[in-house]
């Protein structure tokens, strides 16, 4: 079963959640990342530019600012709401590569 259903749900739920939060738009739109989403068996990118989602891909960038790690069904917990950002990633079951401020980031959005 293809996890790209279940990215793109989260991918319009932050939609929805910056046209709907002008606070957090404002904070986040400053920004500009690239993501990998490496789920083993799928491969996913992704950039975050003016608080929009672009370019979201079947890959992996070459050089993404962030990388993050998981299992299909870890992934399926974490949108589901059945797994907790943080023991998530204190159990291990999401790694995370980036700089600290973008761990700090994510953890509003995970």
């Amino acid at each position: 079963m293809s996890m790209e259903p279940e990215i793109q749900k989260f991918i319009e739920k932050f939609r929805h959640k910056m046209a709907s939060d002008e606070n957090i738009r404002k904070e986040i739109e400053p920004l500009t990342k690239t993501f990998n989403v490496d789920l083993g068996t799928e491969k996913y990118s992704f950039k975050l530019e003016h608080a929009e989602i672009l370019d979201f891909k079947p890959e992996l960038m070459p050089e993404a600012e962030v990388t993050i790690t998981t299992t299909p069904e870890s992934f399926q917990d974490l949108v589901n709401g059945d797994l907790r950002p943080m023991k998530a990633y204190v159990t291990k079951k999401i790694k995370i590569k980036g700089k600290i401020d973008d761990l700090l980031f994510l953890k509003k959005f995970l």
